[in-house]
Parts: structure tokens; C-alpha cells; sequence
């Protein structure tokens, strides 16, 4: 190489550490180019979100003509895998096989698994819908079926594609490695909520098969890639002779003192507060706004802009020393003004306003989550920050399934009301349905405050100073 080939070369390579976030965590045992082909498990992660809570939602609802409430349990069906995330990571940790491969095969079994429930889940959206000749309860059993495992895969590789990335980076450098592995997340929300947003704008039948079946092809293809050769055979760590620790006592040592408990009480309050939002919002936007499907499922891109940059705020509020329970406070005002928003915009028929609330909406889950989750971190000691996360994150998805549950169930109920004209004629059409939920979403974020005031309140010093030096490399996975 000569001299300006060199120059050259360290240029761009400087353009690249600085237009992209967490580039300094290539090192010389993990480059950002391995570093990147890993983070496509993430970006598989992020398309299948999209698709879940973002695009399907609305077309059952709408297009498809099914129930609300059986919508809504079927996208929260996944979330039935993910308290299981820290069983996940556990059984990796200690996976028995003489190939020597503790990360792989939980990759590999849930890019398969997840394959097979995209798959499938067309033909029985189809069946859901009623567009058969055969009993629509098949269609259900199917829908739950395809929901389940597509879950269940998308937990089992992305808890063991995370641990996997935090094995091969190096100790200093392992918060920045998994900061820039959700970072590709979020971009692959963005990339996903636009890409799948246009194939859907000129919606049908046929179009809908396509383009799941194309994306169950696009994980298991970006799983593969993201896995070959990452990971190097140690027959020593998956030897059938290892015994496995117990971790009951250190739960109980956890939940000693309650703290812990009632800061999970607030991270399910919290949670069910945003969460509930999930399978409304493209239904509300099309229904209520008459925006189209390409709209609509733009708009997860629209929020996960937002959850970025309260991730962003949260991190530098937290870097000059800021109040962990606090800041996630502030996360619970900004979510319901957010909520407010939505609500208005749909009174005055407003589609700015509109994108205006779901930009909110993230934002303020993002405040909610970094804070919550760095105080969880905060009472993690003696090596136990796996289970408080584990923990944080049990409460947090159990909490969100059992909101979008709900969220569907009064509005379907509601709207029957309104139908009916038992509320009278000033609650007409599915205006009031959606805004019940929103004003039930605002005070679940009230109470989420009333819940964690007095944690900010007697917030002991060792919680500042385990956040002080909190950063853009420390967000949470």
C-alpha cells in the first residue's frame, strides 16, 4: 500500500469513528467490521418487531377484520417467552456439548425456530380472518402457533447472540459493544418500519404473504451471517462434567431490603403504562385518522427516532450525575403528555400531531427505561447485575403482554358500546374506544410515579455514584 493509499485508508476510517455511534469499540481482538456482521441478529430483531407490533396489528384489525382483543393476544403471545430470557442466557452459560459451542446452537435453534413461525403465519392470518371454506378455529390454533414460536425464536437468539458479543469482547470494551449492538436494533426498526411500510402500501392478500414470508427468509439469512465463525470450539466450558450453579439464595439476597420490589412494582406500572399503546396506535392512526398501511407502519419508525433520543438525553442527564428514579419520573411526564398528544390529535383530526404524540410516546419510554434500568443496576452488588436485569426485564415484558392484552379487550368492549349507543349519542363511532385506553395509559404512568417517588426521594449516594459515570457506551439490552 503506498503512502496516500494510507492516508486514505486512516481518513475514512476516521469518517467512520466519527459518523457512527460506539465505533470505538473495535479492538484489535473484535474489529468493527466482525463487530457489525455480528449486530445482524439485532437488525433480524428489529425487522421481526416491526412486523409483530407494527405492521400486523393493523392489517388483522383492519384489513383482516379480526377482533381486536384477539389481535392483541396474539402479538403479546411472544412476550409469553421473554421472562424466560434470563433461563435463556443461564442455559447457554452452561451448555453441555462436546462440539464445544455454548453460544451457537441457542443461535442457530431460534433463527429456526423463528424461520417457521413466519413462515406459516400468512396462511393462518388468512384462516384467522375468515377467508376459508374450513373452521376459523384452525386459523386460531395456527395464529398461536406461528405468534409462539416466532416468541420463542426471537428470545432464544438474541439473549444468546447478546451473551455471545459480550465472550468475545474484551473486558473494557464490552459496555460499548453491546451499546452499539441495541443501537443496530434501533436501526433496524428504522430501516424495517420504512422498507416494510412501502411493500404494504398497495396492500393485498397476496402482497401480505410476500413480504412476511421474504422477511422469515431476510432473519434467517441475516442469523446465519451474523453467526458464522464468530465463535470458537471450547470443549473445556461445555464439558458434560461442569457443574451447574444454583442462584436461588442470590435472589433472595436481591429482594432483601425492599427496594428492589418496589422499584419493580414501578417498572411494571410503567411498562403496562407504554405498553398498552403497542397494538393501538397503527389501528387508531388508520381508523380514526384514515392513514393508510404504509403510514401506519412508518410510524414504529417514528418511535423508536424518539426512544433514541431519550436514550441519548437520559445518557448525558446521567453522565452530570442525575437521579436514576428521577430521570425515569421524567420519562413517566413526557410518556403521558405524549399520550395527551395522541389524544388531541385524533379530537381535531391532525396527523402531524399525531406523529408529534408517537415521537413522544418513545421519547419518554426511553427516559423510563434507561432510569429504571441503571437504578436496577444500582442495587445489583457482589456480581449479581445478571439478575437485576433479568429481573427488570421479567417484569417489564410480563407487564407489557398482559397491557396489550387488556388494551385490546377494553377496546373492542368499548367500542361495542359505542355501537350500540349506550354511552349516549356524544360517544359515537371508535374515537372514545381508543381514548379510554390513552387516559387509562396516563394514569398507569401516575401511579408509576407515585411508586417510585419516595425511591428518588431517599435515594442512598452509592446510587449516584454508581451512575456518575454513565455513558452512551452503558446502554441497556
Amino acid at each position: 500500500m503506498t503512502p496516500d493509499q494510507s492516508a486514505n485508508a486512516a481518513a475514512w476510517r476516521r469518517l467512520v469513528a466519527r459518523l457512527l455511534p460506539f465505533a470505538d469499540s473495535a479492538t484489535r481482538e473484535l474489529p468493527l467490521g466482525r463487530i457489525l456482521r455480528l449486530s445482524l441478529f439485532q437488525i433480524s430483531a428489529g425487522m421481526v418487531a416491526v412486523l409483530l407490533t407494527g405492521t400486523l396489528n393493523r392489517v388483522m384489525i383492519v384489513e383482516l377484520g379480526v377482533p381486536g382483543f384477539l389481535v392483541s393476544l396474539m402479538v403479546a403471545l411472544p412476550l409469553v417467552f421473554a421472562p424466560l430470557r434470563a433461563l435463556i442466557g443461564y442455559r447457554s452459560d452452561n451448555h453441555r456439548s462436546v462440539l464445544g459451542w455454548r453460544r451457537g446452537p441457542y443461535i442457530w435453534f431460534g433463527a429456526m425456530v423463528q424461520f417457521g413461525g413466519l413462515a406459516i403465519m400468512p396462511f393462518a392470518l388468512l384462516i384467522l380472518s375468515g377467508d376459508t371454506h374450513g373452521p376459523v378455529i384452525v386459523g386460531h390454533i395456527a395464529a398461536a402457533i406461528a405468534f409462539l414460536m416466532v416468541g420463542a425464536g426471537l428470545h432464544t437468539a438474541q439473549t444468546a447472540g447478546l451473551a455471545l458479543a459480550t465472550d468475545l469482547a474484551p473486558t473494557d470494551a464490552r459496555p460499548r459493544v453491546v451499546a452499539l449492538l441495541y443501537v443496530m436494533l434501533l436501526v433496524g426498526m428504522l430501516l424495517s418500519g420504512i422498507v416494510l411500510g412501502g411493500l404494504l402500501a398497495d396492500f393485498s392478500a397476496v402482497r401480505l404473504i410476500q413480504v412476511i414470508q421474504g422477511a422469515a427468509v431476510v432473519s434467517l439469512l441475516l442469523n446465519m451471517a451474523a453467526m458464522w465463525k464468530q465463535e470458537a470450539r471450547n470443549p473445556a466450558l461445555t464439558s458434560a462434567a461442569n457443574v451447574q450453579p444454583a442462584f436461588s439464595q442470590q435472589w433472595r439476597q436481591f429482594m432483601a431490603g425492599g427496594r428492589a420490589s418496589r422499584l419493580l412494582v414501578a417498572v411494571g406500572l410503567g411498562a403496562a403504562g407504554f405498553g398498552m399503546q403497542d397494538v393501538l396506535l397503527e389501528p387508531y392512526g388508520a381508523q380514526v385518522l384514515n392513514l393508510g398501511v404504509g403510514q401506519t407502519t412508518a410510524l414504529t419508525a417514528l418511535w423508536a427516532f424518539g426512544t433514541l433520543g431519550g436514550f441519548t438525553l437520559a445518557a448525558r442527564r446521567l453522565t452530570q450525575d442525575a437521579e436514576p428514579h428521577r430521570l425515569a419520573g421524567y420519562g413517566a411526564v413526557a410518556g403521558a403528555a405524549a399520550f395527551a398528544t395522541v389524544i388531541f390529535a385524533g379530537a381535531i383530526q391532525s396527523a402531524p400531531l399525531f406523529c408529534l404524540g408517537v415521537a413522544g410516546i418513545g421519547f419518554g419510554g426511553g427516559l423510563f427505561s434507561v432510569g429504571t434500568m441503571t437504578a436496577a443496576m444500582a442495587l445489583a452488588q457482589e456480581g449479581r447485575s445478571g439478575l437485576a436485569l433479568g429481573a427488570w426485564g421479567a417484569v417489564h415484558a410480563t407487564a407489557t403482554g398482559v397491557a396489550i392484552v387488556t388494551a385490546g379487550l377494553l377496546r373492542d368492549f368499548l367500542a361495542a358500546l359505542t355501537a350500540s349507543g349506550a354511552l349516549g349519542a356524544a360517544f359515537t363511532g371508535l374515537y372514545p374506544a381508543y381514548s379510554f385506553v390513552y387516559h387509562i395509559e396516563i394514569a398507569l404512568l401516575f401511579a408509576m410515579l407515585v411508586a417510585i417517588g419516595p425511591l428518588a426521594r431517599h435515594a442512598p449516594a452509592d446510587d449516584r455514584r454508581a451512575t456518575a459515570r454513565f455513558g452512551l457506551a452503558d446502554f441497556p439490552t
